[in-house]
């Protein structure tokens, strides 16, 4: 059982209004804040550099905490400083010929679509849209109907930044492994609140955030990589730390994925990180898992009673994403109220997502995400106020 009112007192925020943006950027428990503080403040003190190595072993079990949480060895992890340069620093590594072919998902997030497109504008590459099907989720028929030894790659997003659907990852690995390729999931949205195994999961690559449902801070992030992969990528960018500098015209990139790491980074950061993914490790994933699926059921059952309010989240299983719209105000207007009554969600529009939201027709929808420390009586604080409202 989670103790809740622990988990509430290390979060001070979340006592003073009801926090449902967990999707957008969480809020840290204190652990994280006293360990990304105190080392600021030690960096002021004798300088970045002396600072560093004084947690130098802190900073190598980052990786170790993240390896234990998705099940791989640390050398297969890359700290980086977003999910996004996490999937655009490993994408860009992919070597591609007029023809080869890229696969996004229909829910596929606007930063990875636009570095696909660009890139194929660049080398001739084709990018094409594996639809969703009835439900919402990949149609796993029409992948299967799409692949061929030119598909290079299926970028699968792993929970939409725009609903609760949770797609599926090991049908989706084993039908591209059939034709040679690979899979790099987009587990922005679903690290931190899901439990993930990449050895079950087979994906060649992972990327995800660290300020999300890990609950770290900002400007982190780590890209997971297969056994052996790194060997054969090389990154856009390298520099002294993630490669050695032979001789005038020779360097030795690093045999594992610390070849898509750069020297400079947010040390206080990092170090924050680290605390959060071992306070998650704590708790325990599946019971943080199971708090936050309960929280967003019940928040879903409850807008469903709530005349002129539409939920908008598809899919079969389904995580700690709600979305939906209330009839006659603008999801901007209802994120305002809700504000005005001490409830923290936000918009998520078009542009994010556009293919979906296009699809759907839909503008924009309210996304609330609420964590493991969010209570029963948040939930019907906000029930009531939407209520109100609509």
């Amino acid at each position: 059982m989670l103790d809740l009112d622990r988990l509430r007192r290390d979060t001070p925020g979340c006592l003073e209004r009801v926090f449902l943006d967990s999707a957008g950027s969480s809020l840290p428990p204190q652990p994280v804040l006293s360990t990304v503080i105190g080392h600021l403040r030690r960096e002021a003190e004798v300088g970045g550099y002396v600072a560093a190595a004084e947690r130098a072993e802190d900073l190598a079990a980052v990786r170790r905490s993240l390896g234990r949480l998705i099940g791989t060895e640390p050398v297969n992890i890359a700290l980086m400083d977003s999910a996004t340069r996490a999937w655009c620093d490993f994408f860009t590594s992919i070597p591609l010929q007029p023809g080869d072919r890229i696969l996004l998902s229909q829910v596929e997030y606007a930063s990875n679509a636009i570095t696909a497109l660009h890139r194929a504008q660049a080398t001739g590459a084709i990018v094409e849209t594996v639809p969703s099907d009835a439900t919402g989720r990949i149609d796993l028929d029409a992948l299967s109907r799409m692949l061929d030894e030119r598909v290079r790659l299926v970028s699968l997003v792993h929970v939409p930044t725009n609903g609760g659907l949770i797609n599926p990852v090991r049908e989706v690995v084993d039908l591209a492994h059939r034709h040679g390729a690979m899979v790099l999931l987009d587990a922005c949205q679903s690290i931190g609140q899901i439990p993930i195994d990449v050895g079950e999961l087979g994906v060649d690559a992972l990327s995800a955030t660290g300020r999300k449902w890990l609950r770290g801070p900002r400007g982190t992030g780590f890209l997971y990589l297969r056994d052996a992969l790194a060997r054969d990528l090389k990154p856009m960018a390298m520099d002294l730390h993630g490669a050695q500098w032979l001789s005038p015209t020779e360097y030795l990139p690093a045999a594992d994925a610390t070849r898509f790491e750069l020297w400079e980074c947010d040390v206080a950061a990092r170090l924050g990180l680290g605390v959060a993914v071992e306070y998650l490790l704590g708790i325990g994933i599946d019971y943080a898992a199971t708090a936050v699926a309960e929280l967003a059921d019940s928040m879903r059952a409850g807008l469903a009673e709530i005349p002129g309010v539409v939920v908008h989240d598809q899919g079969v299983d389904r995580c700690g994403i709600v979305t939906f719209t209330v009839d006659g105000i603008e999801p901007s207007g209802v994120r305002e109220r809700l504000a005005d009554n001490r409830i923290t969600v936000t918009v998520s529009g078009r542009s994010s997502t556009l293919l979906d939201m296009s699809a759907r027709g839909l503008g924009s929808v309210v996304r609330a995400s609420p964590h493991y420390f969010v209570s029963d009586s948040d939930i019907d604080h906000f029930l009531s106020t939407v209520a109100a409202l609509a």
